[in-house]
C-alpha cells in the first residue's frame, strides 16, 4: 500500500510517500480500506514530536479515517496504525458506523473537531443559555462547529479570526459579531464586541498573547478553555491569586481522555451525526489534497490560512 511515513522528526518536509506492507490487525482490530483521511492540527505536532504524547519512529501520521470494513460497513475510526495510508487498522471499539445521510467528509469533521467543540462547550465550560462565548480561530475546524453548537445552545457568539473572509464565514454560520484577531488591543476589541461587558466563556487554542488578552477579558465567574497552542508560543504563566481576584477559571482539554468512554466519544459523535442528518449542523470542508500532497496540506494548516476541515484522498 501507499502511505506517508517519517523516519526523523521535523517539519512537513520530513514526510515521504512510500510503498509499505499492509498493516496487520491485532487482537480485536480490523483492517480498513481507507476512503478519506482527516488532517488535524495535532498531526503537525506528531511529525515534529511536540505532541502531548511522545511519538516513536518510523511513524505514519494521522489518527482518523473514514474506512470500509471487510464486511462492507462504512465507519469513522480512530486508527492504531497511522491514518495517512491506503489501509489502516482500528480497534472494533474505536469505530463508529456512519449513517447514510452523512458523507465521508462530513463524518471526518466530527471525530476530532466536532467532538472537541462539543466537549469544550458542554463538558468543560458548562455553557448556559444567554452567556457570551468567544471562539478563537473561528474559521478553523473546531471553530466552525463551536460557533454553530454555541448558538444552538443559546449563546451570544463572538468570532475571532484573522481575515475578513474568515470572519464572513463565521457570521454566515451564526456568529453574532466578529473580531479581527490582529487587533492591537485584543482585550478591548473582545469587550467592545460584547457591548462593553467582559465575556463568560473563551475557547482558546492559539496561545501566547491571544491567551493572555483572552484571560484579561473574562468576566467574574468566566471560564477560559485551552485546547491547543497553534502559535507555538506559550502564554504568560497564570498566577492563582489573579484567578481568585477575578473569580475566573482556566481549564485544559485533551480529547484523548474521552476516547475510552462511550458516553464521551461514541454517544457524542452519534449526536453530532444526528444534527448533520437533521440539517441543524453544517460541516465546513476546506481544502482537499491527495495523499501524495500531504506535505502541502501540513504547510497549509501550519500557515493558519485554512478554513474548516482539511482532508486527504488516499488515491490522490
Amino acid at each position: 500500500m501507499k502511505a506517508i511515513q517519517i523516519t526523523e522528526f521535523g517539519g512537513p518536509e520530513k514526510m515521504a510517500l512510500i510503498d509499505i506492507a499492509d498493516p496487520i490487525p491485532g487482537d480485536g482490530e480490523v483492517l480498513l480500506d481507507v476512503l478519506k483521511i482527516g488532517i488535524n492540527y495535532a498531526d503537525t505536532h506528531q511529525v515534529e514530536n511536540s505532541y502531548l504524547s511522545a511519538q516513536t519512529l518510523p511513524l505514519i501520521p494521522g489518527i482518523e479515517v473514514v474506512g470500509r470494513t471487510p464486511d462492507g460497513q462504512r465507519v469513522l475510526a480512530l486508527v492504531s496504525s497511522g491514518g495517512y495510508a491506503e489501509k489502516a487498522t482500528a480497534n472494533k471499539g474505536a469505530m463508529i458506523p456512519i449513517p447514510d445521510a452523512v458523507s465521508d467528509e462530513d463524518a471526518l469533521c466530527m471525530l476530532v473537531q466536532g467532538s472537541t467543540a462539543w466537549h469544550v462547550l458542554k463538558t468543560m465550560a458548562h455553557q448556559k443559555p444567554g452567556e457570551s462565548v468567544v471562539v478563537h480561530a473561528a474559521a478553523g475546524g473546531v471553530g466552525v462547529i463551536a460557533i454553530q453548537l454555541a448558538k444552538l445552545w443559546g449563546a451570544k457568539v463572538i468570532a475571532v479570526a484573522s481575515s475578513q473572509e474568515k470572519r464572513d464565514l463565521a457570521i454566515s454560520l451564526g456568529a453574532d459579531v466578529s473580531v479581527d484577531a490582529n487587533e492591537p488591543d485584543l482585550k478591548a476589541a473582545i469587550i467592545a464586541a460584547n457591548g462593553g461587558k467582559k465575556v463568560d466563556i473563551v475557547l482558546e487554542m492559539v496561545g501566547g498573547p491571544t491567551f493572555d488578552r483572552s484571560l484579561d477579558s473574562l468576566a467574574h465567574f468566566g471560564r477560559l478553555i485551552t485546547y491547543g497552542m497553534a502559535s507555538r508560543v506559550a502564554p504568560t504563566s497564570v498566577a492563582p491569586g489573579a484567578l481568585m481576584a477575578g473569580s475566573k477559571s482556566v481549564s485544559g482539554f485533551w480529547l484523548a481522555h474521552c476516547f475510552a468512554k462511550k458516553e464521551l466519544f461514541h454517544d457524542v459523535i452519534a449526536e453530532l451525526f444526528a444534527m448533520i442528518a437533521a440539517g441543524t449542523l453544517r460541516p465546513v470542508i476546506g481544502e482537499r489534497f491527495g495523499l501524495s500532497e500531504a506535505v502541502q496540506a501540513h504547510m497549509q494548516m501550519r500557515s493558519r490560512g485554512s478554513t474548516g476541515k482539511i482532508t486527504l484522498d488516499p488515491q490522490g
